[in-house]
C-alpha cells in the first residue's frame, strides 16, 4: 500500500503526466486566475503534515488546482473539503483524485461563500484546519476574511509569495510590520514554516514563495474597548508609513494630531513615533487611550 501511494504521490508532481491530463481535458491556465500549480514532490507532503490536521480533523483547502495537495492531505485528515472556483478543473481533479473517498469539490468563491454554514454542514461545526496555496492576488483578503471570520478554525496554512509571508508574519514593533500584519498578530501566532522556490511551480511564477502557518489564538493577547476602533486606529496607523503615527491617524479618524500625541505619551511613547515602532500592547493601549478620552 505505502508503495502504491508512494507511485500516486511521484505521478502527482511529474509535470510530464500533469501536461498529459490537462491536455486530455483541453485545460489551459488562467492568468487572471492566477494559476501556478504546484508539482514540486516536496512541498505538499511537507505542508499537509505541518498544518495540524489528523485522522480526527477536518481540512479546508481553498483553491486544490491540480489536486496534489489535495491527495497528500487526504492521506493525514479525516476529511477534506476543497473549494475550487474554475469549474474546467474538475473533470481533471475527478481523474487525480480517484482513490480519495474522504475528499469532497466544492465549486464556489471562497470570498463569497458562506464558510459558517459550509463548516457546519459539511463537518458538523467541529474545529478545522485550512491548508491552501493561495493565488497571490487574494492573499491578504482571503487571509483576514479567515481570520475574522469567528469560525471554528485550528490553524490557517497557506503558501503565499515570499515577500508577502514577511509582512504578514512581522511583529508589531518591527520595520515590516503594516496593519495585516498587526491583525494577524491579535488574532494568531504567525510563523514562516519554509521557503518555496518559483521552479516547484507550473507554469513557474516570477517570484518565490513561503509557506506559513497561523495558529489561532483561543483569546486576543491585549484587550480592546472596542474592536472595530482599535482595528480602524491600525489601519488608520499604517496608512502613510512615511508619516508620524499622530499624522496618519489625525488624517484617517476623527482625532486630533494633539489628542493622538497626549494619547501616546500616556501610554509611554514618543509623540513622534511612528507607527511601526508600536508593538500590539501599546497599539492596543493608544486604541483603549484614545476611546476613553472622547
Amino acid at each position: 500500500m505505502e508503495r502504491m501511494d508512494e507511485r500516486k504521490r511521484n505521478r502527482l508532481s511529474d509535470p510530464s503526466y500533469i501536461r498529459e491530463v490537462l491536455a486530455r481535458h483541453g485545460f489551459q491556465f488562467s492568468k487572471a486566475m492566477g494559476q501556478n500549480f504546484l508539482v514540486n514532490p516536496g512541498i505538499c507532503p511537507r505542508m499537509a503534515a505541518e498544518c495540524g490536521a489528523d485522522s480526527c480533523a477536518g481540512v479546508l483547502e481553498i483553491g486544490p488546482g491540480l489536486g496534489v495537495l489535495t491527495w497528500e492531505l487526504s492521506q493525514v485528515a479525516k476529511k477534506v473539503v476543497a473549494i475550487e472556483l474554475d469549474r474546467r478543473l474538475f473533470p481533471v481533479l475527478e481523474e487525480t483524485l480517484s482513490d480519495c473517498s474522504n475528499v469532497e469539490i466544492i465549486e464556489g468563491d471562497v470570498l463569497k461563500l458562506d464558510l459558517a454554514e459550509l463548516i457546519e454542514e459539511k463537518f458538523g461545526g467541529q474545529t478545522i484546519c485550512v491548508c491552501a496555496n493561495l493565488p497571490y492576488y487574494i492573499t491578504s483578503p482571503v487571509i483576514m476574511g479567515l481570520l475574522e471570520s469567528g469560525l471554528p478554525l485550528r490553524s490557517i496554512t497557506v503558501m503565499v509569495q515570499k515577500e508577502a509571508a514577511k509582512r504578514i508574519c512581522a511583529r508589531p514593533g518591527s520595520r515590516e510590520c503594516g496593519a495585516v500584519s498587526a491583525s494577524v498578530w491579535y488574532h494568531s501566532e504567525p510563523e514562516i514554516l519554509f521557503p518555496v522556490s518559483r521552479g516547484s511551480f507550473l507554469p513557474p511564477p516570477n517570484v518565490d514563495s513561503a509557506v506559513i502557518r497561523l495558529n489561532l489564538r483561543p483569546e486576543p493577547p491585549v484587550q480592546v474597548g472596542n474592536k472595530e476602533q482599535f482595528f480602524k486606529l491600525v489601519r488608520a496607523a499604517f496608512s502613510q508609513r512615511r508619516k508620524t503615527a499622530a499624522n496618519s491617524i489625525a488624517a484617517g479618524s476623527q482625532f486630533s494630531k494633539e489628542q493622538i500625541e497626549r494619547a501616546l505619551l500616556a501610554i509611554g511613547a514618543e509623540k513622534n513615533v511612528r507607527a511601526e515602532q508600536l508593538n500590539l500592547e501599546q497599539l492596543a493601549a493608544l486604541a483603549n487611550s484614545l476611546l476613553y478620552s472622547v
